[in-house]
């Protein structure tokens, strides 16, 4: 299985540059469908309920003070991926690319996993919060939009 940090190493290799914000939003969404499609973790690491939307504490901390990233600015291996992983991303970056860091932010605080954790955590729109995204919600919620689009 793949790293965050690989995902986020591919994504970059294939498609930057692009902000941090942008970079954790793909890496939220190719995370969603992989786990609908392939009935499995894209890597282990979690998303928790910030803000701004899903974020994974250990990718933030190596982009931290960035806000554009380029190749080679997260340390993960892009060839780490297995075909599964890889066709999972691509397919992501291939719907979702032309969207801004804004209008994936947007979609990803759309009623499911992060209003979820946002709500069980008790915080309001600006508020902190680390509470974890559940991975049955992950899964249900782009299960759902998987059968939508069957």
């Amino acid at each position: 299985m793949a790293s965050v940090q690989d995902v986020a190493a591919y994504i970059l290799a294939k498609d930057a540059p692009m902000s941090a914000m942008k970079l954790q939003k793909l890496c939220y969404f190719a995370y969603g469908y992989h786990l609908a499609w392939e009935d499995r973790q894209l890597f282990p690491e979690r998303f928790e309920a910030w803000a701004n939307g899903p974020v994974v504490y250990e990718l933030y901390a190596e982009h931290r003070g960035k806000f554009q990233l380029d190749r080679g600015d997260i340390a993960g291996d892009p060839v780490a991926l297995d075909d599964d992983e890889r066709e999972s991303v691509n397919v992501v970056l291939e719907n979702f690319r032309a969207y801004s860091a804004q209008e994936l932010s947007a979609m990803s605080h759309q009623p499911g996993p992060w209003l979820d954790a946002r709500e069980r955590a008790g915080v309001t729109d600006l508020q902190r919060s680390n509470e974890e995204l559940r991975d049955e919600e992950i899964a249900d919620f782009f299960g759902a939009l998987v059968g939508r689009e069957d």
